[in-house]
């Protein structure tokens, strides 16, 4: 079993009873710089994890990002292994490859607007992104290679179209 401070089992208990296994709130008496470096040792050993919130929605929010969203944070099947709770993980994906954990993005989150883009025929360009979202290029980058690629463990291909750049598309496998 892996090792675990009294405060990461503490978090990680409180959200194993919460819908959801959402982390927040952390425990009153962790607060400022202290909450920032437990939470970001419990983020770098895979037992939390980022996820979009809604703060106009009432939902716990770790740190806002802006536009009424923020960021949560979420107990995940690793954290959740280290206090000795089993998930029922294996059932949701039966005989899949080892691709990570897929989690369905919020309907009207600029993360939806981007899928949607990459998802259409005739794909997306940086620019066409960057004007639907408003976010700057290396932003919307990110978000690809991060949120999408590595979260959502969506399979994002690119090529160069004469007269319109790069198009970046998702393909489906």
């Amino acid at each position: 079993m892996t090792k675990l401070t009294d405060t990461q089992a503490i978090i990680l208990s409180a959200a194993s009873q919460r819908d959801g296994h959402i982390a927040l709130p952390l425990p009153d008496s962790l607060r400022g710089g202290a909450a920032a470096k437990v939470v970001g040792a419990m983020l770098a050993k895979g037992f939390l994890e980022e996820a979009e919130a809604d703060i106009r929605n009432g939902e716990p929010v770790w740190r806002e990002t802006g536009d009424g969203h923020g960021v949560t944070l979420i107990a995940t099947d690793t954290g959740l292994a280290a206090i000795g709770i089993e998930t029922d993980s294996t059932e949701v994906k039966p005989t899949e490859d080892a691709a990570p954990k897929a989690r369905a993005p919020r309907v009207g989150t600029k993360q939806a607007t981007l899928i949607a883009m990459l998802r259409a025929p005739d794909g997306a360009t940086i620019a066409e992104i960057m004007a639907a979202t408003g976010w700057q290029s290396h932003t919307v980058r990110g978000a690809m290679s991060g949120a999408l690629k590595k979260k959502l463990g969506l399979n994002i291909t690119s090529e160069k179209i004469e007269g319109r750049g790069r198009v970046y598309r998702n393909c489906k496998e």
